[in-house]
């Protein structure tokens, strides 16, 4: 039924110049509308991406990509179990022993409690990316054990009202008997640096000390609270970390960085799902205006339609002739939107603030907002499945101008003419 004929007329007519200006109007406002509609989604899309790589780097600036504990809370064995995990699955890049519990920090007369990860410096950068997130004061490296030093992120510290090198008291929940009875264990702990992730959860409710040091405050022994993995891959933490664990002798939990902040991801995933169904609506609202351009058309061209018929062109022909014309304004408009998404979603970080300047409007402020720079990132699936959808909707669009074309009667197209 698609032969070269059907195609050649079809294009003729997307080319000729219209003898109703109007049809010529309704065309040009359809392929503006596919375009606004299809650069709108690519860019909602990228941003959203973007947003989702921020948090996702910012977590894992704190969080490792796995995390193997022992099934009754503590580690036992540690140091073996840090020494071949590595060797076990060529995924694995690095491990680290943490000891991690609650406490209370007293300063100045404030007080405010955190959790508290013993580390070792070394071992934790190989695992974490915290060293890029220090703002004052040395490296992770500063803490040393017996040194009773301690890293605090930058909200905690400005809550308790200290600086690079105040003194701190750190209260334990661990009980310590003396003759005045059963007294909280305290220690004072001088700071020497503060972090900033970019996290309010982690820069207001964190600190680090030295692993020898969390083990001394928290009476955990020999034993750790875990192991920290990290891997060539962040994407498969859940199926290596089981895989390590597998091997290694003994009963473990496994927990990788996907499940502890599911919640999070998941809601990004499910905002991402509904602004693609609200946008891809824009795009629809868009293709179909391609029937009303198509209808009209096909009533300006009755008399060719009868003409066509008479010299023995199937109905079938017919359809493929304004079938072709509206899908060629489909893919103009889906063209024109999907090159405008592409050029604006990877110059946002330079289009955003060239628009608060001149219209004076700051859209995230670094005094409310974490993240204040407009974040993007551009999938070539996305843009796959956005023009894809585009023009899926363009040929559903077609149809019923095209089937109402093909149903002309030529008797009743000519009685008139």
């Amino acid at each position: 039924m698609f032969r070269p004929l059907t195609l050649a007329i079809g294009l003729r007519y997307t080319r000729a110049k219209r003898r109703n200006h109007f049809i010529s109007f309704i065309s040009v406002v359809s392929i503006i509308g596919l375009a606004l509609g299809v650069m709108a989604l690519i860019t909602v899309l990228s941003v959203m991406n973007g947003f989702e790589r921020e948090l996702r780097e910012r977590i894992l600036g704190m969080a490792s990509h796995a995390t193997i504990q022992g099934v009754n809370g503590g580690l036992q064995d540690w140091e073996r179990l840090q020494r071949e995990a590595p060797g076990l699955d060529d995924r694995v890049v690095a491990a680290a022993p943490y000891v991690q519990g609650e406490a209370m920090f007293s300063a100045r007369g404030n007080i405010s409690g955190a959790i508290v990860r013993g580390v070792q410096p070394e071992a934790e950068e190989r695992v974490a990316r915290i060293g890029e997130h220090m703002l004052h004061g040395g490296e992770l490296g500063s803490l040393e054990a017996g040194g009773y030093r301690v890293v605090l992120g930058r909200e905690l510290a400005a809550e308790l009202r200290v600086r690079v090198g105040d003194s701190i008291i750190l209260m334990a929940p661990q009980a310590s008997v003396s003759p005045a009875g059963v007294m909280p264990r305290m220690r004072r702990f001088e700071v020497s640096g503060l972090f900033e992730v970019g996290m309010y959860e982690y820069d207001r409710g964190t600190a680090f000390i030295h692993l020898e040091d969390a083990r001394a405050v928290f009476q955990t022994g020999e034993q750790v609270t875990g192991l920290r993995l990290r891997l060539t891959d962040m994407m498969q933490a859940g199926v290596v970390a089981r895989d390590v664990a597998a091997q290694l002798d003994g009963l473990f939990r496994v927990s990788d960085w996907t499940r502890q902040h599911a919640n999070l991801f998941r809601a990004i995933q499910m905002e991402k799902m509904v602004m693609f169904i609200i946008l891809s609506l824009i795009v629809a609202v868009a293709a179909f205006n391609i029937v009303s351009t198509l209808i009209m058309l096909v009533t300006d061209k009755q008399g060719d339609i009868a003409i066509l018929r008479t010299l023995g062109l199937s109905p079938g022909g017919i359809m493929i002739i304004f079938m072709v014309q509206g899908v060629v304004i489909g893919t103009i408009g889906i063209l024109i939107g999907t090159l405008a998404g592409v050029a604006l979603a990877t110059h946002i970080d330079v289009v955003v603030p060239f628009i608060e300047r001149v219209s004076g409007v700051e859209f995230l402020s670094a005094d409310v907002y974490y993240i204040s720079d407009l974040p993007s990132e551009l999938k070539l699936s996305d843009v796959f499945r956005v023009g894809i959808l585009g023009f899926l909707l363009t040929v559903v669009a077609t149809l019923f101008p095209a089937w109402r074309a093909a149903r002309t009667q030529p008797a009743e197209a000519l009685r008139y003419d």
